[in-house]
């Protein structure tokens, strides 16, 4: 498998990926939570950030999304963890497109040990998120 560059065709794809990621992982986020985040991922994010994504007999395993040098979001198919795509994902990030950065979720402890066993470590911690929801982030730079 290799990294390719994910389309806005893709965009339902990649939506089915986040929420399959979000539901096995971010247990502090509501069915209400997820639902509302749906259109705006679709809308807003996914046309702010550079995807990339890795596909396995052309369905897409996992995904990042960056912006300047920024990991906006990196998830993957539940079935697909712990197989090496994360971490093939995050090094294209960090060698093809410059990534030092990345927002976590404080309440996702797997993604927090995943960042720091790649090298990144906590710079600061916000309370909130961006939608100013109880959701601490923690940023963390390579």
């Amino acid at each position: 498998m290799s990294v390719e560059v994910a389309a806005s065709e893709d965009y339902p794809e990649l939506l089915r990926v986040w929420e399959d990621s979000v539901r096995a992982t971010h247990d502090f986020i509501t069915e209400d939570d997820i639902e509302s985040f749906k259109p705006m991922i679709m809308e807003q994010a996914f046309p702010a950030v550079e995807l990339c994504c890795l596909r396995s007999n052309g369905v897409i395993q996992g995904f990042v999304g960056v912006y300047g040098q920024k990991i906006e979001m990196l998830f993957l198919r539940n079935d697909a963890r712990g197989r090496g795509i994360g971490r093939q994902l995050l090094s294209h990030a960090i060698d093809t497109l410059g990534c030092n950065k990345v927002d976590v979720n404080e309440q996702n402890p797997l993604a927090v040990g995943f960042y720091q066993h790649c090298g990144f470590v906590i710079e600061s911690r916000s309370p909130l998120d961006s939608q100013g929801k109880p959701f601490p982030i923690l940023h963390m730079v390579l």
